[in-house]
């Protein structure tokens, strides 16, 4: 089944990784792998996103036997907005908002009006959306991550 306006694998990923990074210390690096582990995410496809976000400068990255991603900024000033950007470009519900007129009837399209609406409330929440607001945290061993909001599942499992 299609679904219409679904966010990319992509987005998600990145989106899942940012939160990661906004819940552990700010001084703190950490493994790609160890991401990837704990937020659920394909080795390869986060490698090249986390990769893209360093080159967008919302993460920093550290080489050698220590080295790891972090923040390049404060959670409180990353949005899910700029992750989103970061990762795939400028959101556009509909070709006619993407800055240029590219179905040719936008000046006399009644549709237009509600897609630019739709775009900004949407685009709104993303702007509002910080992630130190959606960081986990830590539990009484120092874990984050989706790893363990799925421990009392398997335990109910047994």
């Amino acid at each position: 089944m299609q679904h219409v306006l679904r966010i990319s694998r992509k987005i998600d990923y990145g989106l899942r990784a940012m939160i990661y990074l906004a819940s552990i210390p700010l001084e703190s690096v950490v493994p790609f792998r160890e991401i990837a582990r704990q937020m659920d995410v394909p080795e390869d496809f986060l490698a090249k996103i986390l990769k893209t976000l360093v080159d967008q400068g919302l993460v920093k990255s550290t080489r050698g036997p220590h080295g790891g991603y972090a923040l390049a900024r404060t959670p409180v000033d990353i949005s899910f907005l700029d992750v989103i950007e970061a990762v795939e470009g400028p959101v556009a519900l509909n070709v006619c908002l993407d800055g240029e007129d590219a179905c040719g009837h936008t000046s006399a399209c009644t549709m237009v009006e509600v897609w630019r609406q739709g775009q900004e409330r949407m685009l709104d929440v993303y702007r509002q959306s910080k992630l130190a607001e959606l960081a986990f945290k830590a539990t009484a061993d120092g874990q984050v991550g989706l790893v363990q909001l799925r421990a009392p599942e398997a335990l109910r499992a047994q």
